[in-house]
């Protein structure tokens, strides 16, 4: 895999040439090397024969729990895990559908005002077409001044409300007159306690939000007068309004059974369960003149021509015998439980419903088919009692496996551990390092049908096994397959926060889908992590260039060199790796020199690119020289090279920089003609050539 992009100079007359470029060059994969490259996976927007059209969607989901200039006590706890909860279905498959590079998030210090007012009136509107579905959801503060209704982004300062809020009437008109397409929803919870002040500021925020715009499908979380809760209660820690979004729109609302969440079927659903369990003290309220069966969600899994289920629900209250269990219900995580911690699991139709108990090491409790009454909470205690025990043959044969596919070199390596971990397996089916190994194997061997087969059966047997689902994250990164790479990446993450090789592979995710906010964040997350892991300095130095921050861009590119350091005869001792770039490589892999050189190949080009739009035009050939040391073949590297003589020429006046100008053109030609730019090259060729006749 290669990205290679750069921003290119417009057309501009040097020193009587013309210096021909481009503004910016859309990132590809291509083929490279030995890498085995698969197109993206299909997208369910395009209406196919016989299946649920999804219209392309985008949306924005802005979260705010600390507010630097509120009060202790106006402080909100879950709104940002909300966010993160709604962001992860509203990409998921199994949910909202949404590509996750059309669903911009803004939590934390990214939830200024001036990040949430350029999402709503520049990005939005820039990317929005008529038949296109457009969700806005927001959890945070709401205030009431001067009879004006203002939403609190993190930046909000209560002695400038007016100019660090972000009014009601502005969100209406984006939405009215800007955001184009023909779904639109609006989803609300700013009138947590603490947000308003009086009865009086909670109706007048939830009147303003459910009037917005007539042509839009609006849920706020509570009506008038009202105040809406959140509790470690729901889910582990969520507001409940929320709570309830999400699971309805994973498929619990969908009381048809067409595998459809339909607007109807959500608000109903939000509804009835909210002021269930908040005993009607907090009532979410639908508002607008929208089509009753938009679309907000699909789950083909749950789509059957059952009879559709009783109008009431009822809930399961689970408790477990130790920490650190994570519950399933009918396949679906719903947290981490700690001993003596109780989780509800609410708003679940009547019936049987399958629930599981599992912690690494234990043999799990479950799945187990436990009844759930209308109108009853059912409690359920799930017991780790039983330490998972291998088979002897099985633990004999583990340990040498594992160190002789460290060892591999080849696919005749790995061929020989494939054959040891199916060994393992037979031995001991549930041995769930086993079939990681077994994935990792054929992964190594370009089999990326059996690897996925492994990786799943590792988390069908351990589905807190996080080292595999990162893993696998990685491995569909690699194949091209981004979305649910950046999806299972996402899950490890709500499991470990910590886990720092996943926020490296999420940055180069983002990064590919020009997400460049989320791709820094990300990657400066990876750094504070694992300030000595070089590929986090890459990727936060790549993501800052996108950006046109290039003096910052420059020093983490140094950052990259400085750490990655070594020649290929020291790759041993160093145990370098790359982990979510060119195969997934494992430790000691044969085809790392290669990946090494690749990258110091890219990190220099950075860094040419760099220089070059900082005008320091001796620099940036120097660093793009560099990088044809390591590779001759990039025609990219070619031409910035050949920009940058150029623009030294017309700097100093010295024409003796034109003739490398004119050969690295020539040079980019050679190598792809069909490039985008090869236009521009083939200008300046013959630019280079009038002037330098004339002289």
């Amino acid at each position: 895999m290669r990205i290679r992009t750069a921003r290119f100079a417009a057309a501009a007359a040097v020193s009587g040439i013309m210096l021909w470029g481009q503004a910016q060059k859309k990132e590809t994969r291509t083929q490279q090397r030995d890498l085995k490259f698969e197109t993206l996976e299909e997208t369910i927007d395009a209406p196919k024969a016989g299946k649920v059209a999804v219209p392309r969607s985008y949306a924005l989901v802005v979260g705010v729990s600390q507010y630097p200039k509120l009060k202790r006590d106006q402080q909100l706890q879950f709104t940002e895990r909300d966010a993160d909860s709604v962001y992860s279905i509203l990409i998921s498959r199994e949910g909202g559908n949404f590509r996750a590079e059309n669903v911009r998030k803004l939590t934390g210090a990214k939830a200024t005002l001036a990040n949430i007012k350029d999402a709503l009136e520049n990005w939005l509107p820039s990317v929005t077409k008529e038949d296109d579905r457009v969700l806005v959801y927001f959890a945070g503060h709401g205030f009431v001044v001067g009879g004006k209704v203002y939403l609190a982004p993190g930046d909000f300062d209560p002695g400038n409300p007016t100019g660090t809020g972000y009014s009601t009437e502005a969100l209406g008109t984006a939405f009215g007159s800007k955001i184009k397409g023909k779904w639109k929803v609006m989803l609300t919870d700013a009138c947590h306690s603490g947000a308003a002040a009086t009865d009086t500021d909670a109706r007048v925020i939830n009147g303003r939000l459910l009037d917005l715009n007539r042509s839009l499908f609006s849920l706020t979380a509570s009506r008038d007068r009202e105040q809406s809760f959140e509790s470690p209660d729901w889910g582990g820690g969520h507001g409940i309004f929320t709570y309830y979004v999400v699971k309805g729109m994973e498929g619990e609302a969908d009381e048809s059974r067409d595998g459809i969440v339909t607007a109807d079927e959500l608000a109903d659903y939000v509804q009835r369960n909210v002021r269930q369990a908040t005993e009607t003290r907090q009532n979410p309220t639908v508002g607008g003149s929208f089509d009753n069966n938009m679309l907000l969600a699909y789950i083909p899994t749950r789509a059957s021509a059952g009879a559709p289920p009783p109008p009431k629900f009822g809930a399961l209250i689970i408790e477990a015998n130790m920490d650190a269990v994570e519950v399933f219900v009918d396949g679906k995580s719903h947290g981490v439980l700690k001993k003596g911690q109780k989780l509800q699991v609410p708003g679940l139709t009547p019936g049987i419903h399958q629930v599981k108990g599992v912690r690494m090491g234990y043999e799990p409790d479950g799945p187990r088919e436990e009844m759930v009454f209308p109108g009853q909470d059912t409690t359920v205690t799930l017991k780790m009692l039983i330490p998972r025990r291998r088979p002897k043959a099985a633990v004999d044969k583990f340990d040498p496996a594992v160190e002789q596919y460290q060892k591999s070199r080849g696919p005749e390596d790995y061929r020989r551990a494939v054959n040891d971990f199916r060994e393992i397996l037979a031995i001991d089916p549930t041995y769930s390092q086993a079939a990681l190994y077994l994935a990792r194997a054929y992964r190594d061997l370009t089999e990326y049908e059996q690897a996925e087969k492994h990786f799943k059966k590792a988390l069908e047997i351990d589905p807190d096994y996080v080292e595999a689902r990162a893993t696998y994250g990685a491995m569909l990164f690699d194949t091209g397959n981004t979305d649910e790479a950046i999806r299972q990446l996402v899950d490890v993450l709500s499991r470990d926060k910590n886990h720092a090789m996943s926020y490296y592979v999420l940055a180069q995710a983002y990064r590919l889908k020009e997400q460049y906010d989320q791709a820094i964040e990300i990657a400066l997350q990876a750094v504070k992590l694992t300030p000595e892991n070089a590929e986090a300095h890459f990727w936060l130095a790549d993501g800052l260039r996108m950006k046109g921050a290039y003096a910052q861009a420059a020093a983490e590119y140094v950052q990259y060199l400085r750490l990655s350091h070594f020649d290929s005869s020291g790759l041993r001792k160093a145990g370098y790796y790359l982990i979510g770039f060119k195969g997934f490589l494992s430790k000691k892999r044969a085809g790392t020199t290669d990946v090494w050189r690749e990258m110091r190949s890219m990190a220099y080009f950075g860094l040419c690119d760099c220089e070059r739009k900082l005008n320091r035009y001796d620099e940036a050939i120097r660093y793009c020289q560099k990088a044809l040391t390591f590779d001759q073949s990039d025609p990219y590297t070619h031409y910035v090279l050949a920009l940058s003589y150029a623009h030294q020429a017309r700097t100093t006046g010295d024409i003796t920089m034109l003739p490398p100008a004119r050969k690295h053109f020539a040079a980019m030609l050679n190598i792809n003609p069909d490039l985008s730019e090869s236009e521009l090259a083939k200008k300046n060729i013959q630019s280079i050539d009038n002037f330098l006749r004339a002289q």
